[in-house]
């Protein structure tokens, strides 16, 4: 063999081996540069893709290569954790099955349907108009029993693993199950020995949740609500005025005081004119005040004010009289403050 064609050889097996290297660091060289989170949107292409990924790999020309290569022409939506050091051939993998992480959603205590989808709309894909819809579909509450107000009472204000692109309609099915896991046959019983139906404890709870924001004081006002009740006393409770002012001034309204003129608006939420539990509940309670009304404590009040010395707490009474003496040192701090509404 002449040295023409042994430099020859040797040529074309270092152009080879240096396409065959530059191809093998294509596919499997590190490319990602950085631990990250991706968010990819469910109608995304090829390209938009490439554009999220951008930031966080090198050559991102190198991610199409692979993709063409792979066949890889539709992503699938999601949020997906990528790994420094991560190859393309790993990283198209992942995003041609789809292989997301899930994510943890939360929601506290939102006063209404509207307020609640925009809350969720912050957490996943879907927008707050679309979730709405979906919570409000007319089939799905009669097939379940509930109604636009009182469907609030199915979201149970916690921390929630779901994809970041499910659907409204999964969102709100998952939330149906947890509510009906929720209400095991232990809850039931306590709410059957109480002669409340669970939408009766959720009304009740919605109340008890207005009216302390401490979790420790929940069973007292529980109690005391529950005392009224069984007695057939009206239960007076000043946060179903508040919601029927809300009802027509509008929910976002700052309501500080209520007013004896506000005492007598018609409305079957007003608990001053009305005996008996609210139609629905008012709001949406947490656990700690839906377990607080399956657990009360045991007591002989029936009154209650807000405490001037204990700021955030209440005073309870027995009797009319001691409650009148405590209703009078709040009045009277409270117009020292200035609050008129």
């Amino acid at each position: 063999m002449n040295n023409k064609v042994k430099y020859g050889i040797i040529g074309f097996l270092l152009i080879a081996g240096t396409i065959t290297f530059n191809y093998y660091q294509k596919v499997f060289g590190k490319a990602v540069t950085k631990d990250a989170k991706i968010f990819i949107s469910s109608n995304a292409n090829i390209e938009d893709v490439k554009e999220t990924l951008s930031p966080f790999i090198k050559k991102p020309e190198n991610f199409t290569w692979v993709a063409n290569k792979k066949k890889f022409t539709k992503p699938k939506g999601g949020m997906y954790v990528l790994k420094e050091g991560m190859n393309m051939n790993a990283l198209v993998n992942m995003l041609r099955i789809g292989n997301q992480t899930p994510i943890k959603i939360s929601f506290n205590n939102q006063d209404t349907l509207e307020k609640l989808a925009g809350r969720i709309s912050e957490q996943i894909e879907a927008d707050s108009l679309t979730l709405l819809l979906t919570m409000k579909d007319s089939s799905f509450l009669a097939e379940n029993n509930f109604t636009e107000k009182s469907v609030l009472g199915m979201y149970l204000p916690n921390q929630y693993e779901v994809y970041w692109n499910t659907s409204p309609e999964t969102f709100r099915n998952k939330m149906l199950n947890y509510y009906t896991s929720f209400w095991n046959k232990n809850r039931q019983e306590k709410a059957k020995k109480l002669n409340l139906t669970p939408t009766q404890v959720l009304t009740l709870a919605s109340i008890v949740q207005k009216e302390t924001a401490q979790t420790s004081e929940r069973p007292i006002v529980a109690g005391l609500y529950l005392n009224r009740y069984k007695n057939g006393w009206p239960l007076q409770a000043d946060p179903t005025v508040i919601f029927c002012l809300k009802e027509i001034h509008g929910h976002d309204t700052v309501i500080k005081r209520v007013l004896n003129k506000d005492l007598s608006i018609n409305s079957p939420y007003n608990t001053y004119k009305n005996t008996g539990l609210p139609p629905t509940l008012i709001a949406m309670p947490d656990i700690s005040a839906i377990d607080a009304v399956l657990n009360p404590a045991q007591h002989n009040y029936y009154y209650m004010c807000a405490s001037i010395e204990n700021i955030g707490y209440h005073d309870f009474a027995k009797s009319l009289s001691e409650h009148n003496r405590n209703a009078i040192k709040y009045q009277r701090w409270i117009n020292k403050q200035g609050i008129n509404r």
